[in-house]
């Protein structure tokens, strides 16, 4: 859309004034009255045959001098028109009115002259003339001549003043003052023609100068009335900046034509400056006066274009302002409502305290990633009231806009505030249900403890009815609550499926209680009658990985009839309570499912050929399915049967402070991994199941999300050493029989790191399938040419190389995860330790130290060699003091750090014959060298290769930028050590707390496959 600019000051008010200007230009220089300037008749001025030297009569009339010139009846009437033209042009109306006194002198010439002068003024004289002076030639007989011709020539020259003829100079001075007129006539006023000519010719250029300015800003101010502004801010900032280019020009015009102006005024000033007793000519005030009018003109001018140009300015300023905001508007509003949709389709409350945390998070993500624009939305609306608080002449476009910008931002600060509150109710609530299901699995728990034959005395009855009313006491400091009370609570946010469950665990706790109120009742009766105790079977209540897993007592057949009815009430009682303990064991093992599938039950396994007929991608894929659920499995069983019954109160006396305390460091965050894996990543693994090609997307798609696993083996360390300390504690053996385990904790908290093994090795198995030994055997043969194989691809196909950089990417996952468990043993580590590059390899030496001018193999021979553990970088090389931490497997590893040489820095060479363990580093900035020992010689090739091949590379790269050639197109290098991937057996194979270090070959070694 285009509009038209307007300002206050119209084009008609700048043309008005500017033109004003103009005319009073004209009035100053008389442009009127003379047509001519001095720079048109400059030759014939020159001449001085005529002069205006400023001299006036007695009543103010100007003096024309005719001086003697011998040439003058030579003049041009032209010429002689022209002059006098010119020179009656420049006194001011007022004085020429009155008219103009002429001074003829010729003294020393001829009455022909004389006549021929009086003749040319007579004919060609432009003014009013008032009177003629002529001195008469001071020859006698031209006198005489002079006297006779004025009288007999009078009537001839048709003049209506008077002439008069005078003899010298001195009968001059008694009709005209000594101080007007020159000394060439006896007179006293300064007058120098050829600086008159240079004074006048530069004042009305200046003059022209003015005029000629004042008419470009006149020109120029009606180019930007007309301006037509586009719609579109680069096109106005352009449009902007072009105006104002010219405006700084002209304006730079105007102040380069006043500076014009000051100096002409201080040249007409100077002499009189200079001497202090001189003064001003009249010529030269008329030119200072003359001048100094044309300045007021000019600043005249430059005021009303300046006037005009900042409202210009001011209104294009402000078109560009409104049309950044309305862009600005466009793209805050657009950031909003696709903000609001987000939280529109973040309609999920949860249906557990793990799954409504992780809402939360992403709830807080979400609001995160929200605060930009919402800032950026509250920011404009406070520019927009600036911009009306300024008086925009846009103000009722923008104030609409304001008013919806903090509609949206309050629409969406509500929005987040109240999906907020809903998921803390959720976790409220799930935390209380969750809570309901501890009270009732510790009461149950309870009951099935009480062994019925201590019930049959008297202190044995008292004792768990204490028992029981100490339980039931401890409802209070769980705030359990009424249905009534609960209902009412949740009523808002209680969906189906949550009101369902809320339903079965409310149910429960009444359940419960109502067991509880009959063995209360059953305890008490016994407690009524003296009778002889039986002695029945207690039930075991640690048969149930829930801890809720009773026995039924069997009632003695030695009992006395008498006895049968109170004692079988109880057995009632018992069995009532087995019943539920097993309905909790169903609901437990049935929470223990994965919530994406059941067992081995599949729908997206069932679907898939029979094992002989899959080709071999689809048999790697199914490996992968079910090894992923059945560790998802396995972690599930780590947090059911570990972590959570650390906060069952009855097993409080079985944890020792120090787990405790601890027990984040012994776990990690493995409800991390499990939350990933069973509510994300299988979930995506099971969409490849007809289309493999899609796995490799899948793995690169979670390269952010596959780094919890960093975090995992940087805990590692820790979880040792907690266990270490805490293997031997009575509450893991319980653990363990509960869970039915055959291996301790520690093993399993290594199931992680076997499984990125087993994503590296299905991975390449996959890329094995793409890239066959005999490249010219299709692929469709190998498999029979089967149509279910899929399509053959070739070694350049897309999926080929999402798998090489899906295999590239778990290699260095698995390097990173080696690096954070082998550095996380370095005490005194620098935190800038991972800026040299991936970590290469690392060993044990004997470490030999000399200086460079005093080596001698000879003298290592007579000192014992350090220990020490390096760690091969792509930069640099680190050195690390082995020191042995006591435990009960003997020493243990541990390092501090020694120092750290860069790579780029080092030579390396081999020791003399006999030495095939060792070689020599030594630093070319310092003075110390080194011996290093390994424990083979195939150790010692190895990393003198290894070393020798950096030191190459870099020496090539030295001139040049370092790229980094990790884009996942080359495996990791080769490693000394003769590590082997190691599969999930391998828990069976590892023994107490060193399993780490096994764990970390074993990460060393995958790389190698």
């Amino acid at each position: 859309m285009l509009f038209w600019l307007k300002e206050e000051m119209g084009p008609q008010e700048l043309t008005r004034r500017l033109a004003t200007v103009i005319t009073h230009v004209d009035e100053i220089m008389q442009q009127e009255i003379r047509p001519l300037v001095a720079v048109d008749i400059m030759e014939q001025l020159h001449r001085q045959f005529a002069i205006l030297s400023g001299g006036q009569g007695k009543d103010g009339a100007p003096i024309i001098t005719f001086p003697e010139f011998a040439g003058f009846k030579h003049i041009s009437d032209e010429d002689f028109l022209n002059v006098m033209t010119y020179l009656t042009s420049i006194p001011s109306t007022e004085a020429a009115s009155i008219g103009f006194v002429i001074v003829i002198d010729r003294r020393r010439d001829k009455w022909s002259t004389i006549k021929a002068s009086l003749t040319r003024i007579a004919v060609a004289f432009p003014g009013n003339l008032q009177l003629i002076f002529i001195l008469r030639p001071s020859r006698f007989i031209q006198r005489t001549f002079t006297d006779i011709g004025i009288k007999y020539y009078r009537d001839e020259f048709k003049m209506k003043v008077p002439i008069i003829l005078l003899n010298s100079a001195s009968d001059l001075h008694s009709y005209i003052d000594k101080n007007q007129l020159t000394p060439e006539l006896g007179g006293t006023l300064e007058y120098r023609h050829s600086q008159w000519i240079n004074h006048r010719t530069a004042v009305e250029n200046f003059a022209l100068t003015v005029k000629t300015t004042a008419q470009m800003l006149q020109t120029f101010g009606a180019c930007l009335a007309e301006t037509e502004l586009p719609r579109g801010v680069q096109s106005t900032e352009d449009l902007l900046m072009a105006h104002t280019r010219q405006q700084d020009k002209l304006k730079d015009e105007l102040k380069l034509l006043r500076k014009q102006g000051a100096t002409l005024l201080s040249c007409i000033q100077k002499p009189a400056t200079k001497n202090p007793f001189s003064k001003f000519n009249p010529n030269e005030l008329d030119n200072i006066a003359t001048t100094g009018r044309l300045l007021v003109q000019l600043d005249e001018a430059e005021k009303a274009f300046s006037q005009f140009w900042s409202e210009h300015h001011l209104k294009l300023s402000q078109c560009l302002q409104l049309q950044r905001f309305e862009d600005t508007f466009c793209e805050v509003k657009l950031a909003l409502d696709y903000l609001l949709e987000e939280q529109a389709e973040f309609t999920d409350i949860g249906d557990s305290v793990m799954r409504v945390e992780q809402l939360l998070k992403e709830h807080k993500k979400l609001e995160e990633k929200g605060q930009e624009p919402l800032e950026k939305a509250q920011l404009l609306a406070l520019i927009g009231d600036q911009l009306i608080q300024s008086h925009h002449y846009a103000v009722d476009a923008i104030r609409p806009k304001c008013v919806e910008l903090r509609h949206l931002c309050d629409d969406v600060i509500n929005e987040n505030k109240k999906k907020n509150d809903i998921l803390r109710k959720s976790l409220e609530l799930h935390r209380q249900l969750d809570k309901v299901s501890q009270w009732c699995e510790v009461g149950i728990y309870l009951l099935a403890s009480q062994a019925v034959d201590k019930c049959q005395s008297r202190e044995g009855v008292d004792g768990a009815l204490n028992d029981i009313e100490t339980f039931l006491a401890t409802a209070k400091e769980y705030q359990l609550p009424s249905p009534k009370e609960f209902y009412n609570q949740f009523e808002l946010i209680l969906t189906h499926d949550i009101k369902t469950n809320a339903q079965k665990v409310l149910q429960k706790l009444a359940d419960v209680r109502q067991i509880f109120d009959k063995r209360q009742v059953s305890l008490k009766k016994l407690a009524a009658k003296q009778t002889r105790p039986v002695q029945p079977v207690a039930p075991h209540p640690e048969s149930s990985p829930k801890w809720v897993s009773p026995k039924t007592c069997q009632i003695s057949a030695l009992a006395p009839p008498q006895k049968i009815s109170e004692e079988s009430h109880m057995e009632t009682d018992l069995n009532s309570l087995g019943k539920e303990a097993d309905k909790t064991k169903s609901e437990v093992r049935n929470e223990e499912i994965v919530e994406s599938s059941q067992d081995m039950e599949n729908p997206e396994l069932e679907q898939l050929d029979s094992l002989e007929n899959l080709s071999p991608s689809r048999h790697i894929l199914r490996d992968l399915l079910e090894t992923e659920e059945m560790y998802i499995k396995e972690i599930k069983s780590i947090i059911d049967g570990y972590i959570m019954p650390m906060d069952f109160i009855w097993l409080k006396h079985l944890i020792p402070d120090v787990l405790q305390n601890n027990k984040d460091f012994l776990f990690g965050n493995i409800r991390e991994l499990y939350e990933f894996h069973n509510r994300t990543f299988l979930k995506e693994l099971q969409k490849c199941t007809y289309n493999p090609e899609l796995l490799a997307r899948c793995f690169l798609k979670r390269k952010e999300d596959l780094q919890i696993y960093f975090k995992y083996h940087k805990n590692l360390p820790r979880a040792r050493a907690v266990w270490q300390e805490c293997q031997d504690c009575a509450y893991f053996g319980v653990c363990q029989r509960q869970l039915d385990h055959h291996l301790p904790l520690f093993k399993y908290l290594r199931g992680p790191s076997q499984r990125l093994m087993k994503y590296q090795m299905l991975l390449k198995s996959l890329l094995d399938l793409e890239f066959p030994e005999d490249l010219e055997t299709d692929p469709g043969e190998l498999e029979g040419g089967s149509a279910k194989d899929g399509p053959r691809r070739t070694r350049g196909s897309t999926f080929s190389a999402e798998l090489q950089q899906a295999l590239a990417m778990m290699g260095d996952l698995i390097k990173s995860c080696e690096l954070a468990v082998d550095l996380a043993a370095v005490a005194g580590c620098p935190d800038d330790i991972g800026k040299l590059g991936k970590l290469l390899m690392h060993s044990a030496f004997n470490v030999w130290t000399a200086h460079k001018d005093r080596y001698k193999m000879k003298d290592f021979m007579r000192f014992k060699p350090s220990q020490r553990q390096i760690y091969l970088f792509e930069r640099a090389i680190v050195f690390c003091k082995i020191r042995g931490e006591p435990s009960d497997q003997g020493l243990l590893p541990h390092y501090s750090f020694k120092k750290s040489m860069k790579l780029m820095t080092l030579s390396i060479c081999h020791v003399g014959r006999g030495n095939n363990k060792k070689f020599e580093i030594a630093s070319r900035n310092g003075p110390e060298k080194y011996i290093l020992q390994a424990a083979s010689k195939e150790i010692r090739d190895c990393w003198f290769s290894e070393i020798s091949k950096l030191l190459m590379e870099q020496q090539n790269n030295v001139k040049g930028v370092c790229e980094e050639e990790d884009n996942g197109s080359h495996l990791a290098p080769k490693r000394c050590s003769s590590r082997k991937p190691v599969s999930m057996e391998t828990f069976e194979e590892c023994e107490g707390a060193e399993g780490l270090e096994k764990e970390s070959s074993t990460l060393s070694g995958s790389r190698q496959s």
